[in-house]
């Protein structure tokens, strides 16, 4: 897998991962998900290597 430290925003989430906003939530909430960065006040954003490497195992994966 290739290094992409750009900063995914909430819809793009979504659209890579096919899941809906209370699942992600409820994904993070239990660890199975990774968990969102503050990248401003009111904004926050995934790093896309980790939403990539859930993709690669959703079932396995564990936040550290």
């Amino acid at each position: 897998m290739e290094s992409d430290e750009r900063i995914l925003r909430i819809a793009e989430v979504l659209r890579r991962t096919g899941l809906s906003r209370a699942t992600v939530y409820r994904k993070i909430a239990k660890g199975t998900f990774p968990r969102q960065l503050p990248i401003s006040d009111n904004a926050s954003g995934w790093h896309a290597s980790e939403v990539a490497r859930w993709i690669a195992n959703p079932a396995g994966y564990r936040t550290a």
